[in-house]
């Protein structure tokens, strides 16, 4: 990333934190509903959450917090400060409150509050493996692009722990950023994803076999190959990272990846969210149909907040 330009790095962030927040809020409205019971085919409301149209959950605040907070420098005090505002004052909401909040997250953040240090506040029992540190975490990838590996995997973790400090969340993570580090880089993403295989073979000095082996599908075999009965979409972090995955690989557009993302059903926010984070980077803001990003709430907040954290990560 260094000989990336800052019009190319505001590009990108604005790509990958719009497409987050589209995918996020195509799925609010049939959040939770099973697959098979509708089909979303563009931007609707209410639903679920009683939400107007283009409305974002916790998903994309989560990962606005994250951005504002590296637009002032690494920090996870800061960073923990803004999940906290996001809770008591509704700040990085779409519509001033928010509606939607995880139990990991919720457990965290009370920790937090009673000042308990943000690398020690985050779930780590196998029974807390949310998706919810995976589904505000993309923007770290600016971050960590030019890092050593084992840098950007003690920080991965950090960031993870605030809320989700379990050894498959933090893999989970770590495994999403390397893959879009090397879509960032500029690499299609067929070739990534096989070089993404070969980087994790048996295990790293970061990430041992046994917690591998819970990403044994998505590092062993082509998910893209796998039939839709085969890919779950509730909130365990690992299905989560290998449904995105799947909706992204098996698809060539922006659109068509969100909308398989929510379609599948259960956790359609997040799912659309991690999805979208992908396919926006991957194919740009442009990719995005406009009739989307017209009704997405906070357009304009989203391109400040990217615009900001890509002129502070600029060297």
């Amino acid at each position: 990333m260094n000989s990336t330009t800052l019009t190319d790095l505001k590009s990108k962030a604005a790509s990958l934190l719009l497409g987050l927040a589209v995918g996020d809020a195509l799925g609010v409205p049939v959040e939770f509903r099973p697959r098979g019971s509708f089909r979303v085919t563009g931007m609707q409301g209410y639903g679920t959450h009683n939400q107007p149209p283009g409305t974002w959950s916790d998903d994309t605040s989560l990962t606005l917090c994250l951005a504002d907070s590296l637009a002032r420098g690494f920090s996870l005090g800061d960073l923990a400060r803004n999940f906290i505002r996001w809770h008591d004052e509704g700040a990085f909401t779409a519509h001033g409150t928010g509606f939607d909040i995880g139990i990991a997250t919720s457990k965290a953040i009370r920790r937090l509050k009673a000042g308990i240090a943000p690398e020690e506040a985050g779930c780590t029992q196998v029974n807390e493996n949310g998706n919810g540190s995976l589904m505000r975490i993309a923007p770290l990838v600016f971050y960590l692009a030019d890092r050593p590996e084992a840098e950007r995997f003690s920080i991965t973790k950090a960031v993870s722990s605030i809320t989700h400090a379990h050894t498959w969340s933090v893999a989970a993570c770590f495994l999403y950023l390397e893959y879009l580090r090397k879509l960032l880089g500029g690499m299609d993403r067929n070739t990534a994803y096989r070089e993404l295989q070969g980087d994790f073979p048996e295990g790293t000095s970061a990430i041992g076999g046994n917690t591998l082996d819970k990403f044994s599908r998505m590092l062993r075999t082509d998910i893209s190959t796998l039939p839709e009965s085969a890919v779950k979409s509730g909130g365990f972090v690992v299905d989560t990272l290998e449904a995105a995955f799947w909706c992204f690989l098996s698809t060539d557009s922006y659109q068509s990846a969100v909308l398989k993302a929510v379609n599948l059903g259960d956790d359609t926010d997040t799912t659309a969210a991690v999805t979208g984070a992908l396919a926006g980077l991957t194919y740009g803001i442009t990719a995005i149909p406009p009739v989307w990003l017209e009704s997405l709430a906070g357009y304009g907040e989203i391109l400040r907040l990217s615009g900001a954290m890509a002129e502070a990560l600029t060297p």
